[in-house]
């Protein structure tokens, strides 16, 4: 399995800290966010291989951090050649950048590269390779508006996702899906098959919605708090709590 961290974007909602700095650098808790995410994987044993996107403003910075980490798991970071939030790829596309140029041809674990988690990603591969299909994360989230600006997804009874939809006007649960998938082998060239068709090449989970209509996927439900760090107020807030935890 290789893992795909996806950190191309140009985080202008928390400007200006991210103006010339990458949002997945910014320091929460004593290190680096990415720190935090890198601890995760680096103790999931399938993953043998970790690739970052980024754009070209952040390219050196993410070059720089990798070359002082000392993880295990060898990680390459790649340049999408992009310089700016109005000729950005979006993270479908920067997924399929990273396949295309890597010549991937794995099951992939995919996550966001600015949330935080206190679930393991140790279970979530576990739960994965018990039900043996592509599968995503969800946890309950009782907040309104934040159910508004994330993916909000419906289940069966065995945990298959039945519906999607990505920031809904309307959420039609309070069942929220974090930026965290894990995509097997034969789903790849469905990524390909999305875009080409012409649908949303920006956030993640805009690909799940279309992938369930074609493939069978289920989620796996963690416990504990999750931070998406959009914006200056979450930011400072999960630098508040991990003060309090570290």
């Amino acid at each position: 399995m290789k893992a795909i961290i996806l950190a191309a974007g140009y985080a202008t909602r928390l400007y200006p800290l991210t103006k010339d700095f990458p949002k997945p650098l910014l320091e929460v808790g004593g290190k680096a966010i990415m720190d935090h995410i890198m601890e995760k994987i680096a103790r999931v044993n399938l993953i043998d291989e970790i690739f970052m996107v980024t754009n070209a403003r952040f390219y050196s910075h993410f070059v720089d951090w990798a070359s002082q980490s000392d993880y295990s798991k060898p990680i390459k970071v790649i340049d999408d050649q992009t310089t700016s939030n109005e000729n950005r790829l979006g993270a479908i596309a920067d997924l399929q950048f990273v396949l295309e140029q890597e010549k991937l041809d794995d099951d992939l674990l995919v996550m966001a590269g600015d949330n935080l988690f206190d679930f393991e990603l140790t279970e979530m591969v576990h739960f994965y390779q018990r039900v043996s299909t592509d599968t995503i994360a969800a946890h309950e989230i009782d907040d309104l508006n934040f159910l508004k600006r994330t993916g909000v997804l419906q289940i069966d009874a065995n945990g298959r996702v039945m519906d999607f939809e990505e920031k809904p006007a309307q959420p039609k649960s309070h069942l929220a899906c974090p930026p965290f998938y894990i995509y097997r082998q034969s789903t790849l060239p469905l990524i390909k098959q999305y875009l080409e068709e012409g649908n949303n090449a920006d956030a993640p989970g805009n690909f799940v919605p279309w992938l369930i209509r074609h493939k069978e996927v289920h989620a796996y439900k963690f416990e504990g708090k999750r931070f998406d760090i959009g914006t200056l107020e979450s930011y400072h807030e999960a630098r508040e709590l991990f003060a309090k935890r570290y």
